[in-house]
């Protein structure tokens, strides 16, 4: 059985519904407790519970306590969370006029990113202007906002995986070289199914400049391989059986450089990230593959991208709406 605790607040799961109830029973007897029966919140997470007993996480009361206290409730829904191909700078606007109220709205979006993996990258990008906001950062938070008026029945659909099948962990990275126009710092993004469900995700800056987009792809991959060997780990820990992981990038030069070793002067300085990966895919503890742009997940999490593209990678990434579901009003695509 498992048990995930936060503060006085509880989530039990085990192979039979009467092996919790006993449990359950034994907590009762030591601790004043509540039993709620089947999951239905949990710190602000709505959990839908499907015909098909797939799941649905979404925060749509959080979302849209959000739009009251940043008084967007009445705005227009549109279709995407940024526009394709902005560039956001620190200077070139008028100072924001309320940066505590910018400053909260990044920290509610942030906790939004929990349920929806597809806003990571515009969300990511508009909290680097929290110290200066500008009035033009605080129309970016406005148009991630008038999205999710559009899509507050939207989450992330979990699915129970066959039996008889194997899991395997599955991870996706990819970059977008010195994007960034103030540092020309490059962007790395990456998402990690086990079995058909996605289970963590990440849109981040990189930490330095990347001398070519090699070098910012294999940073990418690097940090990929890090969170698969840990949650490799994690699922040994919990006697969960899975395959050896595989990480899919679409930048050749960095898939070859991670199973050839060879060091020369362009890729000394990054010397660290190369024999870290090259060791686990020597050792066979880790796949990587070469994957076409065109099938890469994790480009939702590196650029702002049309809306065609962008709706058909959030999909990709298993966020859905609940069957049936009206949002909140018609769509304007305006990318």
């Amino acid at each position: 059985m498992y048990a995930l605790v936060y503060v006085d607040d509880i989530i039990l799961t085990g192979p039979s519904a009467s092996l919790v109830q006993q449990f359950v029973t034994k907590l009762k007897d030591v601790f004043a407790l509540k039993d709620l029966g089947q999951l239905d919140y949990f710190l602000g997470i709505e959990v839908k519970h499907q015909a098909d007993h797939s799941l649905l996480l979404s925060q749509r009361k959080y979302i849209l306590d959000l739009l009251v206290k940043s008084q967007m409730d009445d705005c227009s829904p549109i279709s995407t969370p940024m526009v394709a191909g902005l560039k956001l700078t620190r200077d070139g606007d008028h100072p924001f006029r309320d940066p505590t109220l910018y400053r909260s709205t990044m920290s509610a979006l942030q906790c939004i990113t929990i349920t929806r993996p597809e806003l990571s990258f515009s969300v990511n990008k508009v909290c680097q202007f929290m110290s200066n906001p500008k009035e033009n950062h605080w129309l970016a938070v406005k148009r991630i906002l008038r999205y999710l008026k559009g899509t507050l029945h939207f989450g992330l659909h979990l699915k129970p995986a066959p039996r008889t099948v194997t899991l395997s962990l599955l991870g996706f990275c990819d970059a977008d070289w010195a994007t960034d126009p103030d540092d020309r710092r490059s962007t790395s993004g990456a998402c990690i199914f086990l079995g058909p469900n996605l289970i963590t995700w990440w849109s981040r800056k990189q930490t330095v400049v990347a001398r070519s987009s090699c070098e910012a792809e294999y940073r990418s991959l690097a940090q990929a391989t890090a969170d698969l060997l840990w949650l490799q780990s994690l699922l040994q820990e919990l006697k969960v059986t899975i395959t050896s992981p595989t990480l899919l990038c679409d930048h050749l030069s960095a898939v070859m450089l991670s199973h050839n070793p060879v060091q020369h002067s362009r890729t000394k300085h990054m010397e660290l990230d190369l024999f870290f990966v090259c060791e686990k895919v020597i050792a066979k503890q880790l796949h990587v593959q070469h994957i076409p742009a065109t099938d890469q997940l994790a480009d939702a999490l590196t650029k702002p991208l049309r809306t065609n593209l962008f709706q058909d990678l959030r999909a990709k990434l298993t966020v859905t709406d609940l069957p049936g579901s009206v949002c909140g009003g018609s769509i304007r695509d305006n990318s």
